[in-house]
């Protein structure tokens, strides 16, 4: 389980710095760099299970705000979200967002769930 969190901790820096371009870079550079940090921390065995389940909690908060926009994008056909990088849509942004805090909230359950194995 220490490779597999020492390989989302690299991924989720990636993500990080991924992010540089966007328009609001600090948001998504905090939330994904949160995630590295926590996955990295795992990865040496100091598990924060309250930090987790805290970040668990924004991470669901966060996927609200955006499920109206993305069940919306949902019922107007799907546009494509990987055409192009720049969003020409508004639903574009959203739903990419809306799928990265989706795999935020994967990889965070993934850290609850092997932090308490190895508890």
């Amino acid at each position: 389980m220490k490779i597999i969190n020492g390989i989302l901790a690299l991924v989720f820096f990636c993500f990080a710095a991924l992010q540089l371009n966007d328009l609001d870079p600090w948001i998504w550079i905090s939330i994904y760099g949160a995630v590295a940090v926590l996955c990295g921390m795992n990865a040496f065995g100091h598990y924060v299970p309250k930090v987790v389940l805290g970040a668990i909690l924004l991470t669901i908060f966060g996927i609200g705000w955006y499920l109206p926009d993305f069940i919306g994008w949902l019922q107007n056909g799907m546009d494509s979200i990987t055409s192009s990088m720049k969003a020409e849509t508004s639903y574009i942004e959203v739903v990419r967002e809306f799928l990265g805090l989706v795999l935020v909230l994967a990889t965070l359950g993934w850290l609850y769930w092997s932090g308490r194995k190895t508890m």
